[in-house]
């Protein structure tokens, strides 16, 4: 029987870091904190998905919560004059920090220096390209191209459903380049959504080999 790890928590500790920060007293505000964390991502993926989200880390400490927004289009989210970032702040304090006092949350807005290269925009992109229709043999071949093209050095995407509306579900491959899955210095990017079609849900899901981390470039 195949044992699938997912290729980042296989390799927090060594070459990532977690994307929550942050201390709690008990098992209460532990658990509180955590369901808080997952809820904000899930609404801002949802809410800033035009924007490409590729993650959101969050930090918090005895003063304040900071949110760091990592996107591929900054500007959608800031708006004029940096409006659209205090909307967004007001909106997220109204929803997820309304029992609390006096809360202090900074929302940070970091651009995406290689989009192509981010497991979670490419997925996406091919998740709205399916759901629009497209063939998924064409939208494998041009995601792993662009990929290739921003400098990967290996990917692999994949969907799994009823693919082009057949009766029977199935599932189609594409690799291109080396993947070194058990390798824990090779920085491999990992995400995976489904396309929300009119003949069902498509899994869609890519990993993305961007070359090995040491410790002294880390």
């Amino acid at each position: 029987m195949g044992h699938k790890v997912h290729p980042k928590i296989f390799r927090v500790g060594t070459i990532y870091t977690w994307d929550s920060k942050w201390f709690a007293k008990g098992k209460a505000k532990y658990s509180e904190l955590t369901r808080q964390d997952v809820l904000i991502r899930e609404y801002l993926k949802t809410k800033l998905k035009d924007a490409g989200m590729d993650a959101v880390k969050i930090e918090r400490n005895a003063k304040e919560t900071i949110l760091t927004l990592v996107v591929a289009k900054p500007g959608l989210i800031i708006g004029r004059g940096g409006a659209g970032i205090e909307d967004l702040r007001t909106e997220l304090i109204k929803k997820f920090f309304k029992g609390e006092k006096n809360t202090n949350l900074k929302v940070n807005i970091q651009e995406v220096e290689k989009q192509n290269l981010s497991a979670s925009i490419m997925v996406q992109l091919m998740a709205n390209d399916l759901e629009k229709r497209m063939a998924f043999r064409r939208v494998l071949k041009q995601t792993i191209e662009k990929v290739r093209k921003a400098g990967a050095l290996g990917v692999k995407v994949m969907v799994s459903g009823r693919l082009n509306g057949a009766e029977i579900a199935r599932r189609e491959m594409l690799v291109s380049g080396k993947l070194p899955l058990q390798n824990l210095r090779a920085d491999i990017d990992y995400a995976g959504v489904a396309a929300r079609t009119i003949y069902g849900a498509i899994g869609v899901k890519i990993w993305i080999y961007r070359g090995e981390i040491f410790s002294k470039n880390k």
